[in-house]
């Protein structure tokens, strides 16, 4: 069974020229930082989600390599943490599957233990 994460940003008006650019350039340059080549990265949907004023939607599948999950995931909520920075007002919706991740003004999108190089470490051993 696989887990994903999902991110959506809804308001009632499009992006501006500045926001698209903005998130334009943000998801190249994490892109380009992605840890692992061959495994999923976030992917963003052409036309944001099913609600008309999703103005940003994407989501991606966790690798089934423990070793692989935390780092893939600090650097998604990374990714979505200044995409949300690039589209402030927007309603944001990040979610592993059925659970909410939290958003902290300061620290960005984050679940515990996701920076954990011990834990990382035991779950690479497995």
């Amino acid at each position: 069974m696989s887990v994903s994460l999902y991110c959506t940003a809804s308001r009632a008006t499009p992006p501006t020229d500045a926001e698209a650019a903005a998130v334009a350039r943000t998801v190249t340059a994490r892109a380009s930082s992605f840890p692992y080549q061959d495994e999923e990265s976030l992917y963003l949907y052409d036309h944001g989600g099913s609600d008309a004023h999703d103005i940003l939607a994407g989501s991606v599948k966790m690798p089934f390599d423990p070793g692989r999950a935390l780092p893939v995931i600090a650097h998604v909520l990374d990714t979505v943490t200044e995409l949300r920075r690039c589209l402030p007002d927007a309603e944001w919706r990040v979610h592993m599957d059925d659970l909410d991740v939290p958003w902290d003004e300061h620290a960005g999108y984050a679940l515990p233990g996701m920076r954990d190089e011990d834990l990382a470490a035991q779950l690479g051993g497995l």
